[in-house]
């Protein structure tokens, strides 16, 4: 690892743009497909940078491997579930309050890691960082103004995507002496084996004659945000380490607020800035707890 220079800057803030992005593009491709699809179509698509950067570097893939059931579990549970909780509750709510909803992934993370870890237990600080996070979210949803009986349980399912994003990266442990490449090249191989019926029985997208931006969207999902940017992620990792990388966690609910109001003209109301600023504030403290534990 080396001192951060300005082009890892750079990369930290493209990665985190392109990781915002992602909520204002699920709304379009809603437009036309099924949160089935969008999941099916992200991880197709998400797959080929990814196994093509493989073949490249000549990089093994054990999907297929005796640990094949750990790739198949963490495929599901990082992917397949909270690509469908998302897609599923974007199509009710707006995209920037989805970008806001899925930033508690630091905050979910660090209780999890309290119970299932040896070394990341509570502090105070942490727990500051917690319950001033989740506060925020709790107040969001008092914007009767954007989330009222109607969409309330779509926002509920996005949390829910949003834990399973922390819980497949508990499982990730499991094989974390595995190359990064290795394990999500894998995992993305059997999160599409696993929605090929799904996606066949459910939905049967081959019947939609989908809108041009829809299109446009579900391909960039899954090219983008999911494959380059994961590949992105691995170049920051290496480079800066993972305390470095982990700062994506402040800029994406705020790009993703802005990208939402830029290309969706969607409402920024006042509850929702004090709801951002509260998370944005929560996840500080409980990185700058993280910083002073490996210090």
């Amino acid at each position: 690892m080396r001192q951060p220079k300005i082009i890892d800057y750079a990369l930290l803030t493209i990665l985190s743009l392109i990781w915002a992005s992602a909520f204002f593009n699920i709304k379009i491709a809603t437009y036309s497909f099924g949160p089935v699809t969008i999941a099916f179509l992200r991880v197709f698509f998400g797959a080929i940078p990814v196994i093509l950067l493989c073949y490249y570097k000549k990089i093994k893939i054990e999907a297929f491997s005796k640990d094949w059931h750990w790739f198949a579990m963490i495929g599901f549970i990082n992917l397949v579930a909270p690509f469908f909780l998302i897609a599923y509750g974007v199509k009710s709510v707006q995209s920037n309050l989805a970008a806001i909803l899925m930033s508690t992934t630091p905050l979910s993370s660090t209780i999890l890691g309290h119970f299932y870890t040896k070394n990341e237990k509570f502090n105070l600080v942490k727990t500051f960082g917690i319950l001033i996070g989740f506060s925020g979210i709790i107040f969001l949803f008092s914007d009767n103004l954007l989330i009222d009986q109607n969409n309330f349980t779509s926002a509920l399912l996005i949390l829910l995507g949003s834990t399973c994003y922390v819980i497949g990266g508990v499982l990730t442990l499991k094989i974390s002496k595995k190359k990064n490449e290795n394990v999500t090249g894998s995992i993305l191989i059997w999160a599409t084996i696993i929605l090929i019926p799904l996606v066949s029985f459910i939905e049967q997208p081959w019947q939609v004659v989908p809108r041009t931006d829809s299109l446009i969207s579900v391909i960039y999902l899954g090219i983008v945000p999911t494959g380059i940017a994961w590949l992105l992620r691995f170049k920051i990792l290496k480079d800066n380490g993972l305390i470095f990388q982990s700062q994506v966690s402040y800029l994406i609910p705020i790009f993703g607020t802005i990208l939402g109001y830029i290309f969706l003209k969607e409402l920024i109301t006042i509850k929702v800035l004090i709801s951002l600023t509260a998370v944005c504030i929560g996840i500080y403290f409980v990185r700058r707890a993280d910083r002073k534990e490996l210090s």
